[in-house]
């Protein structure tokens, strides 16, 4: 079986009044997409695709079209929800993330567990890797449930990894012995 890579979005354009799920790239956004794209040829992806929200959305369509390569959207590939949260300073959001790993039954911030979620990712995943069957296949999605998924397949340290994980950056899993064969980052 060909490794998994899973994508966190790229760089959104935070508005305060607007929920996080409708956020869209930012200019950089759009410019560090198109790095990513180069840093992901190498793996020769063969099919790429993406959570429902815009920032991922458009993370997707611009990798792919630097790759000639088409992308669709799948359900339930979509962030932690937390979409009725208010907006968060960064220390306030950093809080609540870390008290959703450490509490993965409690409902602790917005209206998914950190079981629930991994779960719904969980099966998003596997139906793709059906869909994909031998394929090297690009997922691109979002920082908290990707690190969810990941600390469920390969029993890491799933708030370490969100904290890790930059916009965009991406993470190459080898689905066969469920660990993480290398984390990219966007390169600054």
């Amino acid at each position: 079986m060909k490794p998994l890579i899973l994508v966190k979005h790229s760089l959104p354009e935070i508005v305060e009044n607007v929920p996080a799920r409708a956020w869209k790239l930012s200019e950089e956004g759009r410019a560090r997409a198109r790095q990513l794209a180069e840093r992901l040829k190498p793996y020769q992806p063969q099919m790429i695709i993406s959570s429902v929200e815009p920032k991922a959305r458009e993370t997707a369509a611009i990798v792919a079209e630097n790759l000639g390569l088409d992308f669709q959207t799948f359900y339930n590939l979509h962030e932690h929800e937390r979409s009725k949260s208010r907006f968060l300073s960064k220390d306030e959001f950093h809080a609540r993330v870390q008290d959703l790993f450490e509490k993965p039954d409690a409902l602790v911030f917005g209206s998914e567990t950190a079981n629930e979620a991994p779960a719904r990712f969980r099966a998003a995943v596997e139906a793709i890797l059906k869909l994909g069957e031998d394929k090297t296949i690009v997922i691109v999605a979002h920082g908290t449930v990707i690190a969810l998924y990941a600390a469920w397949m390969t029993g890491c340290d799933g708030y370490a990894l969100w904290r890790e994980l930059g916009l965009p950056s991406f993470m190459v899993l080898d689905i066969q012995s469920k660990t993480v064969e290398r984390i990219i980052q966007h390169e600054r």
